[in-house]
């Protein structure tokens, strides 16, 4: 790995989170102070990032306090003039001029260690794709670093779209137990790519949450295009095999929701026909996910308060959308 010599600068965070809605109206709610979230970067000379910072972080860390990597998906870069993820979305302020740009170290409010992971996103959707296999390799690596400085610490993973990719690819080149837990937030892979990941000697050890909503469905047909020359099916419509350790959750299904809010976890109803952001700008999915993370819902838990049978692909396209939307989807 390439190292940086630099360690990168906390930033100020404002008191209240907001999810942006329709006619520009915002939702308002104080959030737990929470660190500014360590950078790793994935370039074209490498892994990029502050070793012995890292190695500093780790060991002011409590016991039991896991590491978080946030991953984002299409059109961030590190460094991209409006487009990079340590000033968006990895960010404690981000620009409020952009309706996706919600704080998830901010919205995890993580009692661990955030790492922001970027990797170059940009172009065409299938360079695009094909580099977040070698962002992968980069993620496993970085995989391998904190389990020599710090064996025993948790690592969990947060991706969206196609950073789902990038940390399904991780788990062909890791160790077993270097990953615990992964998040799928409408995930940009397909069913063959993610099953060969899953039955790896990592991704047998491994549990991945794979958040599903039929808002993406236009989208994961047009990844399963562009992307897979409509060889393959998008994990939006779950693996082809179930397995003991990978759940869908599907977060616009009035069954799941209403086993959620049993669980402690009520999320208003999916506002918009086709949205591929709603995964994580939808109030109140974040304190589901922090759940997960943590470890407060176990896997088998949610399992079995989950409905057996999800809602097919474009039926969403039939309903009426709430007058309350989420500002760009629809």
């Amino acid at each position: 790995a390439v190292l940086s010599t630099s360690r990168h600068a906390a930033v100020t965070m404002p008191s209240h989170s907001r999810v942006m809605m329709r006619g520009g109206k915002q939702q308002e709610r104080p959030m737990p102070a929470s660190p500014a979230p360590f950078r790793v970067d994935m370039t074209a000379r490498g892994l990029q990032f502050d070793r012995p910072a890292l190695r500093e972080a780790l060991a002011a860390l409590p016991a039991s306090a896991p590491v978080v990597v946030m991953i984002h998906g299409y059109r961030f870069a590190p460094d991209a003039d409006g487009n990079c993820p340590h000033r968006h979305i990895f960010s404690l302020s981000p620009p409020r001029d952009d309706w996706t740009a919600l704080s998830w170290p901010r919205h995890l409010g993580a009692s661990g260690l955030s790492i922001g992971f970027g990797w170059p996103a940009q172009g065409m959707l299938l360079g695009a794709s094909l580099r977040a296999r070698a962002a992968g390799r980069g993620l496993a690596e970085l995989a391998a670093v904190i389990r020599a400085l710090n064996p025993a610490r948790p690592l969990h993973v947060i991706a969206h779209s196609l950073g789902a990719r990038v940390a399904l690819a991780a788990l062909t080149h890791a160790a077993p137990q270097d990953f615990s837990r992964l998040i799928l937030l409408s995930g940009a892979e397909t069913r063959g790519p993610a099953y060969r990941a899953m039955t790896s000697p990592a991704g047998r050890a491994v549990q991945v949450f794979n958040i599903t909503t039929r808002e993406n469905d236009l989208f994961d047909f047009l990844y399963e295009w562009l992307a897979a020359a409509g060889l393959d099916t998008a994990i939006g419509q779950g693996l082809r095999e179930a397995l003991p350790n990978w759940l869908d959750v599907q977060i616009d299904h009035p069954a799941t929701l209403t086993a959620l809010a049993r669980l402690g976890h009520r999320l208003p109803p999916p506002p918009a026909r086709i949205c591929h952001w709603s995964a994580y700008l939808r109030p109140g999915a974040f304190g589901l996910y922090r759940r997960l993370l943590e470890g407060g819902i176990s896997q088998p838990e949610l399992r079995a308060a989950l409905p057996a049978q999800t809602d097919p692909r474009w039926s969403r396209l039939w309903q009426k959308p709430r007058s309350a939307q989420i500002a760009g989807c629809v």
